[in-house]
């Protein structure tokens, strides 16, 4: 299940946290179905919906997953923790919260702080 939300005029796409796991390009794509027609420009998505492998880099299934939400032009924000206080993965996130295609929140309140701030 999911649910459409206007957060400071961004249309987001937030998943429940009960659903398929996202662990391929397949399911992210699936996932991207469920935006069509409904102008969204954000997914976010619980890190209970990712499968284990997507906070470890070398299985390629983040690379894969990210991609698939970058060629349809759609933001990713992965809402909780990975868990990753420091090592490859932490840096990972840090370097990802700079840009603008894939975000790392602790919960939709500051996703919704950070759309805020990227309207100013």
């Amino acid at each position: 299940m999911a649910t459409t939300r206007e957060l400071h005029g961004v249309r987001v796409l937030v998943l429940d946290r009960a659903g398929p796991t996202v662990r391929d390009e397949a399911t992210a794509l699936d996932v991207i179905g469920q935006t069509y027609g409904t102008e969204v420009d954000v997914v976010a998505i619980p890190v209970e919906r990712l499968d284990p492998a997507f906070a470890q880099l070398a299985s390629g299934v983040a690379g894969a997953v990210v991609q698939k939400f970058v060629n349809y032009r759609l933001r990713l924000v992965v809402v909780g923790e990975l868990g990753a206080t420091s090592g490859p993965v932490a840096d990972w996130v840090r370097e990802a919260n700079r840009g603008r295609e894939l975000w790392f929140v602790a919960d939709l309140g500051e996703l919704e702080e950070r759309l805020s701030a990227a309207r100013t």
